[in-house]
């Protein structure tokens, strides 16, 4: 067996984000490399970068998230990038949809032992839980699929002129040239590529930003979202 790699301590820049939530942002970081590793939630290899390459750099997209709003991260895995974002916004009202079971449970371990009180955790995919949760102002994702496809789930959960922040790599242009088509007909209405963490991390993160106007999903999912939203209404009055 691989001996487990040593969780480095925290980056000086850790503190200045985090803030008053330091003590809560370490404990995470060794819980993603104490449990996250023994349960195959993140690679023994991300251990040395836990804070750079994904705290941090996660931590950072709080700069393009506006004030107050709804958040449903897409696909959240481990809880990257909803945890570090609740850890620095308080503000926000935050949903983790994650489909897998035993991702789940780690999530709700963590949300309250870092008492993370504007944090709910909800098992599902994008697709199923459309019409049943409540559209957001905001959704975000990190490593979940290609642009195209990530639109597709993330895009129908938004509320009227919502966005989606999509923490991505290099490809970001190329990825976004590609899905252009695809987007439009998801009801998006602007696209941009913005450069978030100066001074807290290098590279800079970049996040791919796609804001829509006031049929998110296009017409494609207007049917879906009314059926499901009737659904929603029968089921209340029983």
């Amino acid at each position: 067996m691989t001996e487990a790699a040593e969780l480095p301590p925290a980056p000086e820049q850790a503190r200045d984000v985090f803030g008053d939530r330091f003590t809560d942002a370490v404990r995470y970081a060794e819980l993603l490399a104490e449990a996250g590793v023994r349960r195959g939630l993140i690679g023994p290899r991300e251990v040395p970068r836990l804070w750079e390459r994904h705290l941090l750099n996660c931590a950072v997209l709080s700069e393009v998230v506006p004030e107050g709003v709804t958040v449903c991260d897409v696909g959240s895995g481990a809880g990257l990038p909803g945890i570090p974002l609740a850890l620095v916004r308080e503000d926000l009202k935050i949903t983790l949809l994650e489909p897998l079971l035993r991702r789940t449970n780690f999530l709700t371990e963590v949300v309250e032992l870092l008492g993370l009180d504007h944090v709910t955790v909800v098992r599902g995919r994008a697709e199923e839980v459309m019409g049943k949760l409540p559209p957001v102002h905001v959704v975000t994702a990190r490593a979940v699929a290609p642009l195209d496809r990530l639109a597709t789930w993330g895009i129908p959960l938004l509320r009227p002129y919502g966005e989606m922040l999509a923490l991505k790599g290099d490809t970001a242009e190329e990825e976004l040239k590609a899905a252009a088509t695809a987007l439009s007909k998801l009801g998006a209405v602007e696209t941009s590529i913005l450069h978030v963490g100066e001074g807290v991390v290098d590279p800079l993160s970049t996040v791919v930003r796609v804001e829509v106007g006031e049929s998110p999903g296009g017409v494609r999912f207007a049917a879906k979202r009314a059926k499901a939203a009737r659904t929603g209404r029968a089921r209340r009055r029983r």
